[in-house]
Formats: structure tokens, C-alpha cells, sequence
């Protein structure tokens, strides 16, 4: 605000600057000086009233004893960023590795806050009956979220949202499982959690650096897009998902790997085990026929990494047999 410290170059002479009148921007905001130009009060961001006070105190036993909890509450969509300062208080005492799995178990019954599980910390489970807004599981570090549509819901999971926009946005672990569509830029820079979704919107998997992503349902438009590293399994059973993938950094293939198969039948085995999600179950019901309807995203630079990697591999093992003949005589 202090625009009287400004100090205007006079000595401009060039035909952009010539029309160029900045005037209005560098008048005093108070020409009386009475305004006050500095900080003179703390911010308030109204920690006191957040859930998460209430759900430490429920998990003293875990977070004491390592003993298992579970926790049955309601949630509403005020209640934003549920479980960060409790995943903040696992890593204080626990550190990155957190808890073992499930030590907590938050039960969620309702409509959740933007962040959902922000920051979550190993050991932490929260599942969620109803909806949850954008930003689920930003910036997750272990953990588990599972987001499932109230029981008496009628509507078809997968033709329906669930959770909004930018969801896992930056995560590095953890697991996630949605039954139902998501919204825009979903996964956006994650690199290293592992999650199956039932639909996502346009800009899905956008600069994802790592991790494992399953659709079971469409995709929107510019898929991968700056995607380079991590793998993606699209379910393609309209033959869409080619023009709607942004190819400049991934290929598109078939699942055909031993090792793609077991990942992509366990990552569904697990989502019906959560969720009881119907698409799931029709895929694994009929595996043989559903399967060569899904299509691996494969960043081409991470391909190629590690291929070098096996390379290396390979050439250690047979070093290491060598040199035991040689030491065999």
C-alpha cells in the first residue's frame, strides 16, 4: 500500500509506453493517512470449532496405545479438511509411518467439507455414506478413503457424482475407492496413491508423477495430459477413450501382462470388498470378456525408465553369476 516509496522511471522513451497512464494505480489509497497499512491483529481461522478436535479426543487410545478405534459420527459439508489435524497428530507421535492399517476407522455419515482427508496419515480409515465436495484426499500420505452413496439411494453409482473436483490432488500414498463419478483434473499431480473411481471429468490423471489409477467408466476429455509417470486403467466399453486421451506423453495399450492383470483384478476385488459396487462385480463376474475392453495409459519417458531399470537388473544378475562360476573355478 505504501505507493509513496515508489520510484517512476522517467526516462522512458518507447512508442509502447508513450499512451500508458498508471496515475490511478499509484494514488494513495488514503490520501489522509489514516488507514492502516500493517498487520495489527492475529488471523482467526476458527481451529477451535473444527471436528477434528473432537475426533483426537475419541482416538486417545490410538493415539496413546496404538489400540483400534472406530468412530461413528456425523458430517456436513462445513466440517472441510476432516482428519488432517488427527493425521497431524499420528505423524507427531508415530512419524511417516504412521499407525498400522486401520487403527483408526472414521465413519462418516452425510455430505463432507472441501479437503476430505487432506494430508492423511497411515493408519487412518475414513469412509464416508453420502457425498464429499472437492479436494478429497489432497496432498494424502497413507491412509485409506472409501466414499459410498447413502444406502437408500436409487441411482446408478457409476452415472452419478460422488465427490467433486481436484480430488488426490499432489497425494504421495495411500488408497482410495469411489463409488461413483468424480469431477474435473482428478489425481492432478499424484504420485503414489493407489485409487479406483467409476467416471472421471475432463483433464483426469493431468501431470501425475506416480501411483495407480482405475475407471471403471468414462473418462472426460484431455486424459493424461503431462502425465509421466504412474499407470492408468481406463474401462473403454464404448471405445471412446482414444479420442478423448491426451497422447502427447502416453501410450495406449492392452492389458495383457500377467503382472497388469493380477494389479487390475486386485484393485477391483478390493473396490467391490469396500464400496459392493455392482460395475465392479460385473467385470470380475465376467473377467474373460471385460477385460480386453480396458486400456492401459503408459507415459512413454516412464516406460522407457523402467526398461532401463530391468536392463540394469539383468545385467547385475548375470555379473553376480559370473563372478560364482569364476569363484567356482
Amino acid at each position: 500500500g505504501r505507493v509513496d516509496k515508489l520510484e517512476a522511471r522517467k526516462a522512458i522513451n518507447h512508442w509502447k509506453a508513450k499512451h500508458l497512464d498508471f496515475s490511478a494505480l499509484l494514488t494513495h489509497s488514503d490520501p489522509n493517512g489514516k488507514a492502516t497499512l500493517r498487520c495489527v491483529r492475529h488471523q482467526d481461522h476458527e481451529l477451535s470449532g473444527s471436528l477434528d478436535n473432537e475426533l483426537i479426543k475419541l482416538s486417545e487410545n490410538a493415539l496413546t496405545k496404538k489400540k483400534p478405534v472406530v468412530i461413528e459420527i456425523p458430517i456436513r459439508n462445513i466440517n472441510r479438511t476432516v482428519g488432517t489435524m488427527l493425521s497431524s497428530e499420528v505423524t507427531r507421535r508415530f512419524g511417516s509411518v504412521g499407525l498400522p492399517e486401520d487403527t483408526i476407522r472414521l465413519n462418516f455419515k452425510g455430505s463432507a467439507g472441501q479437503s476430505l482427508g487432506a494430508f492423511l496419515a497411515p493408519g487412518i480409515t475414513v469412509r464416508v455414506e453420502g457425498d464429499a465436495n472437492d479436494y478429497v484426499g489432497k496432498g494424502m500420505s497413507g491412509g485409506k478413503i472409501i466414499v459410498n452413496p447413502y444406502q437408500e439411494s436409487t441411482f446408478k453409482p457409476h452415472q452419478n457424482i460422488i465427490a467433486g473436483n481436484v480430488i488426490l490432488y499432489g497425494a504421495t500414498a495411500g488408497e482410495m475407492y469411489l463409488h461413483g463419478m468424480v469431477g474435473e483434473r482428478f489425481a492432478v499431480r499424484n504420485s503414489g496413491a493407489t485409487v479406483v473411481v467409476e467416471g472421471v471429468g475432463d483433464h483426469g490423471c493431468e501431470y501425475m508423477t506416480g501411483g495407480t489409477v482405475v475407471v471403471v467408466g468414462q473418462t472426460g476429455v484431455n486424459f493424461g495430459a503431462g502425465m509421466s509417470g504412474g499407470i492408468a486403467y481406463v474401462y473403454d466399453e464404448h471405445e471412446w477413450f482414444g479420442m478423448r486421451c491426451n497422447l502427447d506423453m502416453v501410450d495406449l495399450e492392452s492389458v495383457w501382462t500377467k503382472e497388469d492383470k493380477e494389479t487390475l483384478r486386485t484393485l477391483l476385488e478390493k473396490h467391490l470388498k469396500y464400496t459392493q459396487s455392482t460395475r465392479a462385480k460385473d467385470i470380475l463376474d465376467n473377467w474373460e470378456s471385460r477385460l480386453p475392453l480396458f486400456v492401459k495409459v503408459m507415459p512413454m519417458e516412464y516406460k522407457q525408465s523402467l526398461e532401463r531399470i530391468r536392463q540394469e537388473e539383468h545385467r547385475d544378475d548375470e555379473l553376480v553369476l559370473a563372478t560364482e562360476e569364476v569363484y567356482r573355478g
